[in-house]
């Protein structure tokens, strides 16, 4: 299944961006929240807003395989979402505010994720409509 590789890969970026925020504590000494330190609070947010988006398009590409969606569609999907998640990372961590990898990452973000979405919405509507013979 091609939404497992996403599925994995996006794991892997997930663990990395928590493993970010662990060394701030640690090198910080903050516990809880960010302590008012702006590079822990921008490593929070890039993990968060990873764990916040990641459900429900991981969701949608695995139901939109199973429905039978094209491997080409699904890797297209799928890639666009985590090379998304990347620069938006990327963004957040390098840049308080505005920036290109936050702005980008966030329209490459949500794109697939409507178009899995209609797609989904689509293809459950259609299957629930009875074929008249």
């Amino acid at each position: 299944m091609i939404s497992m590789l996403y599925a994995g890969l996006c794991t892997l970026l997930v663990i990395f961006l928590a493993m970010r925020v662990v060394r701030l504590r640690r090198m910080h000494k903050i516990g809880l929240g960010h302590g008012d330190n702006q590079e822990l609070l921008q490593a929070v947010r890039a993990h968060a807003n990873a764990t916040e988006n990641m459900p429900l398009a991981l969701i949608l590409l695995g139901s939109l395989e199973l429905t039978g969606v094209s491997p080409l569609a699904i890797n297209i999907l799928g890639g666009t979402f985590l090379f998304s998640r990347i620069i938006h990372a990327w963004g957040v961590s390098r840049n308080v505010g505005y920036s290109r990898g936050r702005f980008w990452g966030m329209i490459l973000t949500w794109l697939p994720m409507i178009v899995m979405a209609v797609f989904a919405i689509v293809a459950s509507i259609g299957a629930q409509i009875p074929v008249l013979n």
